[in-house]
């Protein structure tokens, strides 16, 4: 498969990674305005920092969908790579606050080993759920960094 196909398959991917993040953007913005929160399954949208997270989001969306339209451009690829830079952050910063608040227990010093299990369970932000998805993005600097090496085709 030709790189140009490659490309525009990766337009295509994050135009609607682009429109999820920044409708979830949109959807946390209103919640951390209004200080109501909302749980759909093991999501949950919810806390202090909703409407932080809320704009960070939107503003990666608005990276993603403002990079599709020249994707194979170093700049338009630096705009993928901020908004999914901007999601690790946050996901990033949840994952971490849940590993500190899992060491410490209600009686004692340390947790249990079924208390540390247990500080893992649902609900989980947006942000990781997202994650995985904008990883996506690594695929597409390697791929742009043998281009521009002169790998051409692979074929």
């Amino acid at each position: 498969m030709g790189n140009e196909v490659k490309f525009m398959i990766g337009r295509i991917y994050f135009a609607i990674f682009g429109l999820v993040v920044l409708g979830i953007g949109i959807l946390e913005i209103l919640l951390g305005l209004t200080g109501r929160s909302f749980e759909w399954g093991i999501m949950e949208m919810s806390g202090e920092f909703l409407l932080w997270r809320g704009l960070i989001l939107f503003f990666a969306g608005a990276f993603y969908l403002s990079s599709i339209k020249n994707f194979t451009d170093i700049h338009q690829l630096a705009k993928v790579v901020m908004g999914s830079v901007m999601i690790w952050i946050i996901a990033g910063v949840k994952i971490f606050s849940m590993i500190l608040e899992s060491i410490p227990g209600e009686e004692g010093w340390l947790n249990t080993f079924e208390g540390f299990l247990e500080s893992y369970s649902a609900p989980y932000i947006p942000s990781l759920f997202l994650l995985p998805f904008s990883l996506v993005v690594l695929y597409y600097i390697r791929l742009s960094g043998e281009m521009s090496k002169g790998g051409g085709d692979e074929r």
